[in-house]
């Protein structure tokens, strides 16, 4: 008996994630150019189409580094460190993004990653089913890349952009709300 369509929609869409989450898309190697060439419903792009931040001359930053230093310090800095600085249990994200590109910072959050050396063992858990980083890795991301670039001093940004309409829209569908 043939699948309802709509299920196929949703498995469709289940698998794309996925595909993308896990670095199914090419993306540049390596860090590109951050300057935002492009303004989405109030997320800025490089030239490659990857999230980046806006710092304006007087230190307004956008709402997604905004909330990526927010969600940094509510589920990441307990290992990595204050402001992306790392620490003796996990590396300086601020140093890891100066040549992780988009995707593979993508893969890393959401499937996690193990190092093993003779010295010691490093494992990042997979956050690719936990909500409260999931819905928020380009937020993540973004605040980690102003800070790799410098862009972004240590602290909570002072002055931000207003929260846009389509990212309250994005979070309450990732989160469940209607």
């Amino acid at each position: 008996m043939p699948e309802d369509k709509s299920l196929l929609r949703i498995k469709f869409a289940a698998a794309a994630i996925i595909f993308v989450a896990v670095g199914g898309i090419a993306f540049a190697t390596g860090p590109v150019d951050p300057t935002a060439v492009k303004n989405e419903d109030g997320k800025y792009l490089d030239k490659e189409g990857n999230p980046t931040y806006k710092i304006s001359a007087d230190g307004i930053v956008d709402w997604y580094t905004y909330s990526g230093f927010r969600r940094y310090h509510s589920d990441c800095h307990v290992c990595h460190g204050p402001d992306g600085m790392g620490s003796t249990y996990a590396p300086a994200l601020k140093d890891s993004l100066k040549t992780m590109s988009y995707g593979d910072f993508l893969n890393v959050v959401a499937s996690g990653r193990k190092n093993v050396s003779t010295a010691s063992e490093n494992v990042m858990p997979a956050f690719g089913d936990h909500p409260n980083v999931a819905c928020y890795m380009d937020d993540l991301y973004i605040y980690l890349r102003a800070r790799a670039n410098d862009a972004l001093g240590r602290g909570r940004p002072a002055k931000r952009e207003e929260k846009p309409e389509a990212y309250i829209a994005a979070e309450n569908a990732c989160m469940g709300k209607h």
